[in-house]
């Protein structure tokens, strides 16, 4: 019960305004369509520069989840997922909107995502400290093939072709291999004198998520393409609260799936709720309602998503494996404040993760109080121009990446990486596994380096990583995430076929 101690912390008047400053900013930010969780985090690390650690993360973490839940409103208003979280989303939820219905939808929404968003944390604040103990029995060998098994599974899953996801997570690791060794002072792929550093992570971040959309919505132009913006009617917040405490069934089946999907290294929120709503519609007898604006597919759906955010943090803080995608910048967060997660993060840093963990508690419950205040005016904000949004997005990117080390190499790696991304997406690629595989990189590079260290004074290289219980059951993981695959592949290509 450690995690009591610090929740004082939590409410210092600095941490408390940090902590409404992202959970308002993430509504905003999340009701507008294509400013994904990842890419709202990632724009505002450079802001936590100044901060101390605690208070960046408390900054970092309530943008996290009310980005997550605000992209329901552009999903239910415009049908337009504000994240990919929120695909599920839309297909009750707009058409409940089509019915006059706006209101109640945006209610069950945030009512659902608050109560699966506390659930996941609940879960994050008592797992964690477990998993951190028992995370204690894995050396480098281990890690290392935990660092491979994040990317081959997200490769896998965050794709529309399986090929091109494991390629993203490919190329990954290359970029992560540019620089110096920092092992044996080698230069790596050091064609440019902006890259004799490495590829810094915050830019890289910034490039890869911001950029694409920005050139996206700059070659739309000004046009509208008459998008649909509903009216949002009045809607009684009791019959709301009573309807979501009825929805039991798929509140269990939303928060369940939300935080087993939350603790698979890499999975992602979208896939979360995908199977939530359908799990829900295979169990409810009102299957057939599904579609239409029934009030247990937003609930499922919503439930899920956020109900992930927590879980996904267990494998972060205690593995240093992201669990999502935002997870993963999340990660790019703490190290920057010289926080290196692993399993004695809670022993070494406690007065900076547990006022973090609490402010995710206390934030669910803001952004649900706050979305039910302003989701009129997040209605406002999916208006936006695009024009407009990608200049504001544009500015913002040029400046984190600039303030990271007042550097212009950076900016120039930025823009650089996100305009390659930009004609990647238009081949089907994906940046999360790009991502993650950047990050996890150097974590795979720098055990495996260690590992053979060790290695080389006992029994051999071979051994040492394909040998005991542990580095088996990995590599069993990564050998079916990739049969796995391989199924996947063929079968999207015999149903392409078929069509």
């Amino acid at each position: 019960m450690e995690f009591i101690h610090y929740f004082g912390d939590v409410f210092a008047p600095v941490s408390f305004l940090l902590l409404l400053i992202g959970t308002i900013g993430g509504l905003i930010l999340g009701a507008t369509p294509g400013l994904s969780p990842t890419m709202a985090v990632a724009l505002l690390i450079p802001f936590t520069f100044h901060l101390e650690a605690a208070q960046g993360l408390i900054l970092l973490g309530a943008a996290y989840t009310s980005t997550v839940a605000g992209g329901a409103v552009s999903a239910i208003l415009l049908k337009i997922p504000g994240a990919p979280a929120n695909i599920a989303t839309t297909l009750d939820g707009h058409t409940m909107a089509q019915q006059g219905k706006g209101a109640r939808a945006l209610q069950l929404s945030f009512l659902a995502s608050a109560i699966g968003g506390v659930f996941g944390v609940l879960l994050l604040i008592f797992l964690t400290p477990v998993l951190a103990k028992w995370a204690l029995a894995f050396g480098p060998s281990h890690l290392f093939w935990l660092a491979i098994i994040g990317v081959t599974i997200i490769g896998s899953l965050d794709s529309s072709s399986v090929v091109k996801g494991l390629l993203s997570g490919c190329i990954g690791l290359w970029l992560a291999t540019i620089g110096f060794d920092d092992i044996l002072g080698t230069q790596r792929f050091i064609f440019h004198s902006s890259l004799a550093g490495g590829i810094n992570i915050i830019p890289a971040l910034i490039g890869l998520f911001a950029i694409p959309q920005v050139i996206s919505m700059f070659a739309k132009g000004r046009t509208r393409d008459d998008l649909e913006v509903l009216s949002i009617k009045p809607h009684p917040l009791r019959k709301a609260i009573t309807e979501v405490s009825r929805r039991t069934r798929a509140l269990g089946i939303g928060t369940s799936v939300g935080a087993i999907i939350g603790l698979i290294p890499g999975v992602g929120g979208q896939i979360a709720g995908l199977v939530a709503y359908d799990q829900t519609r295979n169990f409810s007898p009102e299957r057939e309602k599904f579609g239409t604006g029934h009030s247990e597919g937003i609930i499922a759906a919503e439930s899920a998503n956020n109900a992930m955010v927590g879980p996904s943090l267990v494998p972060l803080l205690t593995l240093s494996i992201p669990g999502s995608p935002t997870a993963a910048v999340l990660l790019g967060g703490l190290i920057i404040h010289g926080i290196f997660p692993g399993p004695n993060i809670f022993r070494d840093y406690p007065e900076v993760v547990w006022p973090f963990i609490n402010s995710m508690l206390i934030g669910q419950i803001l952004m649900c109080v706050f979305g039910l205040m302003i989701a009129g005016l997040a209605a406002n904000v999916a208006r936006v121009p695009r024009a407009v949004m990608a200049a504001v997005v544009l500015a913002l990117a040029v400046f984190g990446s600039y303030s990271v080390q007042l550097s212009m190499d950076d900016v120039f790696v930025m823009l650089v990486l996100g305009t390659g991304m930009y004609f990647l997406e238009r081949y089907g690629y994906s940046a999360a596994p790009l991502v993650l595989g950047l990050i996890l990189g150097p974590i795979a590079e720098g055990n495996f380096v260690e590992g053979a260290m060790i290695a080389a004074a006992q029994n051999g290289v071979l051994p040492y990583f394909f040998t005991g219980t542990l580095n088996m059951v990995l590599i069993a993981i990564v050998l079916c995430s990739i049969v796995y695959s391989v199924w996947l592949e063929l079968k999207n290509r015999t149903q392409g076929r078929a069509l």
